[in-house]
């Protein structure tokens, strides 16, 4: 057994021994292949977008998954009030800033979000990625205009700044952690979050 699919199995143990509790407030496009994945790895999952109840919770939540490809006024400011209180928990926090690039409301949000939590992994692809940075990057609704490569400097500097780990997908998908060195990532897609807790 090679020592990527060894580390794979024990991560799987580890969660199939703990079932910890997966907070999710992701879009509606994937939010049952999301909770399915979940629960095949042996997590405890749940959906809970509502402002009034994201508090309490995420204080029963050993991590929490932001997305935010269905972004509205009011899923936006519940993924505000949820990072916020998160990250004073030390809980880990995924976000995938969906469609950043492609409208003014998306890649403003994805930059709140970001200045109000402490992430522990940002996975977007390559134009998202640089919507953070530059404010003319766009993206064609959720496609990439861009290659992994051209987001790698950026996403490197973004890491630091954010003391975070970014994943950039795209054909070839890169983890370019605090360390700057670039790593193969397994997720290409939005259920695919989840599995980073």
């Amino acid at each position: 057994m090679s020592k990527l699919s060894e580390k794979g199995a024990r991560n799987l143990k580890a969660v199939r021994n703990r079932i910890p509790l997966v907070h999710n407030i992701t879009n509606l496009v994937v939010m049952n292949y999301t909770a399915n994945a979940l629960l095949s790895m042996g997590a405890s999952q749940v959906v809970a977008h509502a402002g009034n109840e994201v508090e309490e919770m995420v204080s029963h939540a050993g991590s929490l998954v932001l997305n935010i490809g269905t972004l509205t006024d009011e899923t936006l400011l519940s993924i505000i009030k949820v990072g916020k209180i998160a990250s004073t928990q030390n809980l880990p926090i995924i976000l995938y800033p969906v469609g950043a690039g492609a409208t003014f409301l998306r890649t403003v949000s994805a930059q709140k979000i970001v200045d109000k939590t402490k992430f522990g992994d940002i996975k977007g692809n390559a134009s998202e990625i640089l919507s953070f940075h530059r404010g003319n990057s766009k993206t064609r609704g959720v496609d990439s205009k861009h290659a992994v490569d051209d987001a790698a400097q950026t996403a490197m500097i973004l890491a630091s700044e954010l003391e975070t780990t970014i994943a950039i997908t795209g054909l070839t998908d890169e983890d370019l952690s605090r360390t700057t060195k670039p790593n193969p990532t397994r997720g290409k897609s939005c259920p695919c979050n989840g599995f980073a807790i």
